[in-house]
């Protein structure tokens, strides 16, 4: 009985910047090794596999995935897998299964008692949470908020809520775009003395990660973090 190939999730650059600054040279070299690749972008994913010198881009077979795929397809994308074959999962950019798509390609491989092996590689919220000075024993990343003004900023206190009561440090993202106007709403939801973590372009060259008591946040300039990947984070 043929053995199952192994899925390696491969993580990606968080922008542009030299891969050999963020991903160990394991990965480089086991990336030019794999046929197949389950990505979310087919473009984003010849570029990728183009800086890590892939020897040749059009042997590269894409299998793509988004929030929309439907699980018959997710079973076909996993027959390599069954033919004994290795394959890599990737994200657009950071750590493939975290606010990702991506896990339940991970799920189904369990499921199929498929080998599954993360590498190391660069996390836009897990350098947040360290960055931070927050509770690293205890907190909670909760994605995108609500896009309604009203129901954003509900949720908003009550994520202050919980870091009073269970002592959990809360952490979100928003679409890049939109940071601004949701920067806002954090300023006028959020108690004084609670402190924002607005960390942006994590590991590149314009990299800025700052913490302040958000009564502090109101009397400077509003951060440079427009159409910019940005983890906000509150702790009390």
């Amino acid at each position: 009985m043929q053995a199952h190939g192994t899925l390696y999730l491969l993580p990606v650059g968080l922008g542009e910047c030299n891969l050999e600054d963020v991903l160990p040279k394991r990965n480089l070299e086991l990336i030019k090794t794999l046929t197949y690749f389950i990505a979310e972008n087919a473009k984003e994913a010849r570029a990728f596999l183009k800086q890590c010198a892939y020897p040749e881009i059009s042997r590269a077979q894409l299998s793509l995935i988004n929030q929309h795929t439907k699980l018959d397809e997710l079973n076909t994308f996993l027959a390599p897998l069954l033919q004994g074959h290795h394959m890599g999962l990737m994200s657009d950019a950071g750590c493939p299964g975290i606010a990702d798509p991506g896990a339940d390609i991970i799920k189904l491989a369990h499921h199929k008692g498929i080998k599954v092996v993360p590498l190391v590689g660069p996390s836009s919220i897990v350098l947040s949470i360290m960055a931070s000075g927050f509770n690293g024993q205890n907190f909670a990343f909760n994605g995108y908020l609500p896009i309604e003004k009203v129901e954003r900023c509900k949720r908003i206190k009550e994520l202050e809520q919980f870091c009073t009561k269970f002592k959990q440090a809360q952490y979100f993202i928003e679409t890049p775009y939109r940071n601004g106007n949701f920067f806002e709403d954090i300023l006028k939801t959020l108690n004084g003395n609670t402190h924002l973590l607005v960390a942006t372009n994590i590991t590149l060259s314009d990299e800025c990660i700052q913490v302040k008591p958000v009564s502090a946040w109101k009397k400077i300039n509003t951060p440079d973090f427009y159409k910019k990947p940005t983890v906000f984070g509150i702790y009390v």
